[in-house]
């Protein structure tokens, strides 16, 4: 639109051109853009924002996950089998840790739980690189992978702590947005790197941690909440006595459970993306290059479009959320079954990515309702597991898949896997709003409680005096004891 065009400022009957109303309107713009990123990063307390720089600062320095297997064949000389190895005690470290970490984070703290594992991170990353005894590596790597992993129960606990329930899927979608964004750019930066030395990668990586350990120790007071009663906690978990709330509990909590069983079906979806994608694409002719262009599109669209999204989804329906990413996520992988170019791979990505960005926030945001108050960190701790036994498994899988069957068939599966967590999701759900939990479990959006709210107002009988009348559409602000009584 050119300047003025189509801009007339209306005088009675008539129009006339208005100048500077093209300034007025970039204006309007203006102030419409900051208000959205007002709305999507305002209200956060403090202690969120240095959380999040945390995870941010961490993220940048995580090179030798990614680059783990390359630097064991390609600078140290193993076999691939050797290297597949040591992936997986990486793999199983994660899984160890997930649960101790969970049982940590509850017992001694969020804050202390951090610390201890950046610090034994930092320590078995920069010894990594140093050890060159094939039995060394291994039992290093498997460290690594325990203390890197073991922070996460903790954080998201923290985060659970500080920040209110409403604002929670927001906090969870930054949050996920500052690890991706810190994937993209390690994951680029360490490339260079790792040309001059992976010695300096990996002690670039401890120091990036110990940066991270720095910020927790001077920013991030302890935000475990004090032992209680068992009551009802304000998001519809039991906010228990921390005694009360043991590994058993998480284990027997059957609507926790099932949530853990679906995200593993979805977190061995996205996993191929690292594990069989390449290969399939391969298969088709496609080079080394082409796989990167097509993965760089998840992250982009993480980075571009995570809190514009979070925005969109915020206040709606969790329940149809989850539902609708299980769908994108598993037909987004089935897609991959009619590609046989570079572009067809990066359009597949596109759906699944949108399924994994609506996921992501949304589902945390579920296990924290579904978790007693003092039992988030062991909650948070069997959820990371989740992901941790997908990271493990999914190679395993994949691969067998492939040999036996072919690739065609591991994306059909992936789109039949897809709808049976959506499935899952629904049946779940339905559950949960059968026996009356769902509003405490699943919450509800604020712009339709503040209508339900206005009708159970306007419908309501108002007690005056001796008897009762009906007063349609009753103040909001009328006292306690005379509205919806």
């Amino acid at each position: 639109m050119g300047r003025g065009e189509g801009q007339d400022g209306d005088t009675g009957a008539g129009a006339r051109p208005v100048p500077g109303a093209g300034g007025r309107a970039g204006g309007i713009a203006g102030s419409r853009l900051g208000r959205a990123v007002a709305e999507s990063v305002g209200g956060m307390p403090r202690q969120f924002w240095w959380l999040w720089t945390s995870t941010l600062v961490n993220r940048l320095g995580g090179f030798v996950a990614t680059f783990l297997a390359l630097y064991l064949t390609a600078e140290r000389g193993y076999s691939a089998t050797y290297a597949g190895l040591v992936g997986a005690l990486y793999g199983l470290g994660g899984v160890v840790s997930s649960v101790v970490a969970g049982v940590m984070t509850d017992r001694l703290g969020r804050r202390p739980t951090m610390l201890a594992a950046q610090l034994a991170t930092a320590a078995s990353v920069a010894s990594l690189s140093l050890v060159t005894h094939p039995v060394a590596i291994a039992v290093v790597a498997g460290v690594v992978g325990m203390a890197s992993n073991a922070s996460r129960p903790a954080v998201q606990a923290m985060m659970a702590d500080i920040v209110r329930p409403e604002d929670r899927v927001r906090a969870f979608s930054l949050n996920y947005w500052a690890i991706n964004l810190g994937f993209a750019v390690s994951s680029t930066s360490a490339g260079l790197i790792a040309q001059y030395s992976y010695h300096l990668l990996f002690l670039g990586e401890a120091a990036m941690v110990l940066a991270t350990a720095i910020v927790v120790f001077l920013k991030l007071p302890e935000s475990r909440p004090a032992a209680a009663p068992a009551s009802a906690g304000p998001d519809g978990g039991a906010a228990g006595d921390a005694a009360a709330v043991s590994m058993g509990t998480v284990l027997r909590d059957k609507r926790f459970m099932v949530v853990v069983a679906l995200n593993l079906l979805l977190a061995t979806l996205i996993q191929q993306a690292f594990v069989s994608l390449p290969i399939s694409m391969g298969e088709q002719g496609l080079t080394s290059d082409d796989f990167g262009t097509v993965i760089a599109v998840n992250g982009v669209l993480i980075v571009l479009l995570q809190i514009p999204l979070t925005r969109f989804i915020e206040h709606r329906d969790p329940a149809r959320l989850l539902v609708v990413s299980a769908l994108l996520t598993g037909y987004g992988f089935g897609l991959n079954a009619f590609a046989s170019s570079a572009a067809f791979y990066a359009v597949a990505v596109v759906v699944w990515t949108l399924g994994e960005m609506i996921n992501a926030p949304t589902q945390t945001g579920l296990v924290v309702r579904l978790s007693p108050t003092h039992g988030r960190g062991r909650y948070q701790g069997v959820y990371t597991l989740s992901w941790s036994a997908a990271a493990l498994g999914a190679p395993l899988l994949g691969g067998t898949v492939i040999d036996h069957f072919g690739s065609g068939t591991l994306w059909a599966a992936s789109a039949l896997v897809g709808t049976l967590a959506a499935v899952g999701y629904g049946l779940l759900l339905r559950s949960l709003r059968t026996e009356g939990t769902a509003e405490g479990v699943l919450g509800e959006a604020p712009e339709e409680a503040r209508e339900k709210a206005a009708e159970r107002a306007a419908d309501e009988p108002v007690r005056e005096g001796g008897g009762v009348r009906a007063v349609p559409g009753a103040p909001a602000g009328a006292p306690a004891g005379t509205v919806g009584e």
